[in-house]
């Protein structure tokens, strides 16, 4: 703060009157700041103001908003490093994006993107004049407008930054494979101390600077967040240099507050930095992992804003987080303290009297697509549709029913092995996930590439190199961001992890439901591939890991998401996981969630089989089916790998037991076809629903996940009060993969038992039946705790069979 201001006065803002030397001539330096002094404006008026955008009368109350929201605290330090980012990319002609991780800082990102044209251009009725100033102020947190947020309302934003943590490996994946960018990362000191965050350094151990582009982390200290100070603002500045130089960055410190010396130090700070980059991209390679530029930008928190409010300290503290100034339509003194502060810009400088930025400034930012918030990466410009690989190549022969068992997700890695080698000349697919490609049986990929990995490759080392389509780190976070920011930038991927752990990116799949729900009102964004979730590993297939690695929860979050964006996949086995991730792979701006086993399992339908019941998402199996003419006596639906399985042993059973039970078997693979479709686009119809579960039937249904979800997708339907849902309930430990199912009443046993309960016309036969299968569960329980294994008839079990049809292969594309 400049202790010469009188308390409760506004600053003066624009560089001090001696000339202060550095890369800037006098000329530059004073243009660089004038421009900063109109962001801050523009700022500054949207957050307070409704009406006279130019002060060409006197403030009065009328003219401020009702409501007063918005963050200041941030916004000044990111102005001044969008001016400072205009004038290097022009100077050197550079193809720059920028991610914003103080998303709140979206008044000086709207008014940049004001400033340089673009946002005039996708909204003509903000104009660049007095009307449209007017338009921009009132837009801003208003009834009808735009969040306070870097929203996808913003041209060149990929990025919202309503929570925290993300915005390093967005700016990360929005690098890989775009040899020719520079993503300018400006991360929050708040949002510097989350977890994902924190991670998110390491990053740079995985981007190569041959084949990819070059990141550059701003790291913003301005020392506090809403109320407390920030950790690494705190620091003593030699131990956060050995910090960021630990994480193997180089780190360039700007410091201060006073203008002009800070305008010298950051134009030298930049040329450094883009010298830096420039000399790595040069010799690429040369010397190990290089250590990128990054710059540390220490300013006051609130800088340029009013020094004190009733008495109080504000530039510099935490009070200008948000509204510094905020009772200004109430309070006369508040309503000064603002008309001085907006009129420290000196307005009457950097607007023509229409409103218009004046020529000199105007001509400042970079032009057409070099500028930011115009850069066609976050666009998704240059986004290319994937090469897929003929279905034919990758599927499990299946002549006969539940006769033989394939690794589903092993199926899928040769298919993403052949996706991988069609796509290579467009560098536009990569394979993220934890340390579990190979556990998670997608390893053929491994044959047309590697781990990719910038630090020491050792001998022994399994298949490491500079480059590489693979992504692994133990981190959910870094692996899914990573993933938003290519796919944002119009490339294509996949994200596998095992099931359990996928709660961990709740909320960043959760952000980026909003971003895609939001980008699809606006006709200028383009569609971005979807974001493809594989959780393998499930729930069902844990029982050597335990309690701790058994939920299934991931669908139920997911499934609250809108029906335009959320899809849920649970494809019974190899083919329909085939079908189904070549569906989600053509598709754009979804969320596709698959979940398929990776253990040997028995395998149910034909290729041909599989691509007519995945485009239906929901069948009758009539060769597992028993019913006769007519209504069947009971519906056992099943939705789930193992579900399918139990489902399907039990329906042996009954058929064995009470020959004349009329059974009818229903699979589905998209369980979102389950709600009506005023809730989700592939839900049924009611006759089309009816026809398949009935409307008073009695239904059994086994569900790979928490069984109450079931019940909340058909709670409108005719029969939802027969369905009787078997599925996860939180019943787990280390035990047998069956023992698993009969802990949550999903095994064969308890399924034949719940059809018996549920048919009221068996008498006495029931009983018989129900004792059977209370003798069945007694031996199993009694098996496992002697051998330690399940019983043989339980783990061989084999449908008994049928022939198989002729069929050809058709309706391979699913709905989207």
């Amino acid at each position: 703060m400049d202790a010469r201001r009188e308390p409760g006065s506004a600053p003066e803002a624009g560089p001090d009157r001696p000339f202060v030397p550095g890369p800037l001539g006098q000329d530059s330096l004073r243009r660089i700041d004038a421009y900063w002094r109109a962001a801050n404006y523009l700022s500054v008026g949207q957050i307070y103001l409704m009406a006279n955008p130019l002060l060409r009368e006197p403030l009065a109350p009328e003219h401020v908003k009702p409501r007063l929201l918005g963050h200041w605290g941030t916004t000044p330090g990111l102005n001044f490093i969008y001016a400072h980012l205009n004038r290097v990319i022009r100077q050197r002609d550079l193809d720059v994006m920028a991610v914003w991780g103080p998303g709140h800082g979206a008044p000086g990102l709207v008014a940049n993107a004001y400033l340089e044209g673009t946002y005039s251009e996708t909204y003509p009725d903000v104009a660049r004049d007095l009307a449209g100033m007017a338009r921009l102020f009132r837009q801003f947190s208003f009834p009808g407008g735009i969040p306070s947020h870097a929203s996808p309302d913003l041209p060149g934003s990929i990025h919202e930054g309503g929570e925290l943590g993300y915005a390093l490996a967005h700016a990360f994946g929005a690098a890989l494979d775009n040899p020719g960018l520079v993503v300018a990362c400006i991360v929050g000191d708040g949002e510097a101390e989350t977890g994902p965050l924190a991670a998110s350094w390491h990053s740079s151990k995985f981007l190569n600077p041959k084949t990819d582009g070059a990141v550059l982390p701003i790291l913003h200290l301005n020392g506090y967040k809403i109320a407390s100070p920030t950790v690494l603002a705190r620091m003593p500045r030699e131990e956060l240099r050995s910090l960021l130089a630990g994480y193997g960055y180089a780190p360039i410190f700007v410091e201060g507050s006073e203008p002009a010396p800070m305008h010298q130090a950051m134009a030298a700070a930049l040329d450094e930095a883009f010298d830096a980059i420039a000399s790595i991209r040069a010799r690429p390679g040369t010397a190990g992992r290089p250590r990128w530029p990054m710059i540390v930008l220490i300013s006051p928190k609130g800088w340029t804003g009013p020094a004190t409010v009733d008495g109080r300290p504000v530039e510099g503290t935490w009070r200008s987080h948000q509204v510094p100034v905020a009772a200004v339509r109430e309070n006369p003194d508040h309503l000064a303290i603002l008309d001085a502060w907006m009129r420290s810009y000196r307005p009457e400088e950097l607007f023509d009297g229409d409103g218009a930025l004046v020529p000199d400034l105007a001509a400042l930012p970079p032009r057409g697509s070099r500028r930011i918030s115009a850069n066609p990466h976050a666009n998704a410009h240059a986004c290319q549709p994937l090469r897929l690989p003929d279905l034919r190549n990758h599927a499990v022969a299946v002549l006969d029913p539940g006769r033989g068992t394939a690794e589903a997700t092993r199926a899928l890695g040769t298919y993403l092995r052949e996706t991988l080698v069609l796509n290579a000349g467009a560098r536009n697919f990569r394979i993220m996930g934890p340390d579990e490609t190979a556990s998670n049986r997608l390893d053929a990929v491994f044959a047309v590439t590697d781990r990719v990995w910038q630090e020491a490759i050792r001998p022994g080392d399994d298949h490491l190199a500079h480059e590489g389509r693979v992504m692994e780190v133990l981190s959910e976070h870094l692996c899914e961001g990573w993933l938003e920011g290519y796919v944002l930038t119009g490339r294509h991927g996949l994200f596998a992890t095992y099931e359990a752990f996928a709660h961990v990116v709740d909320s960043m799949v959760n952000q980026h439901a909003k971003w895609l729900k939001s980008a699809r009102a606006l006709p200028w964004r383009r569609p971005v591939p979807s974001l493809n979730i594989l959780l393998s590993s499930h729930v069902w297939r844990q029982d050597h890991n335990g309690f701790s690695h058994q939920d299934p929860g991931f669908i139920d979050f997911v499934a609250n998401k809108r029906g335009d964006t959320a899809r849920i996949y649970l494809p019974p086995d190899a083919n329909c996981l085939l079908c189904v991730a070549d569906h989600c792979l053509r598709t754009y701006d979804r969320i596709n969630v698959v979940v398929a086993g990776k253990q040997p399992a028995l395998q149910w339908l034909s290729l041909d089989e599989a691509a007519r019941h995945c485009d239906a998402g929901i069948g009758i199996w009539d060769w597992a089916s028993h019913e006769g003419e007519g209504e069947p006596d009971v519906v056992m639906a099943c939705a789930g790998d193992v579900p399918t399985l139990e489902t399907l042993a039990a329906v042996d059973w009954l058929r064995i037991h009470l020959p004349d039970l009329r059974i009818r078997v229903v699979n589905v693979v998209d369980l979102m076809t389950l709600p009506s479709r005023e809730i989700h686009p592939h839900g049924l119809d009611d006759p089309t629903f009816d026809s398949l579960l009935t409307r008073d039937r009695p239904v059994v249904f086994a569900y790979h996940g928490y069984p109450w979800l079931i019940h909340r997708l058909t709670y409108k339907r005719a029969n939802h009060a027969n369905f009787h849902v078997h599925g996860f309930i939180e019943e787990g430990t280390t035990t047998t993969p069956f023992d698993m199912c009969v802990m949550n009443r999903l095994d064969r046993f308890h399924l034949a038992l719940a059809a018996l309960r549920a048919v009221p016309h068996l008498g006495g036969r029931a009983g018989h039946a129900e004792q059977a299968l209370r003798d069945a569960l007694a031996a199993h329980a009694a098996h496992i705790r002697l051998t330690g294994d399940d019983p043989p008839a339980i783990r061989d079990w084999r449908w008994p069979g049928r022939p198989a049809p002729e069929a050809t292969l058709d309706g391979l594309a699913m709905g989207a």
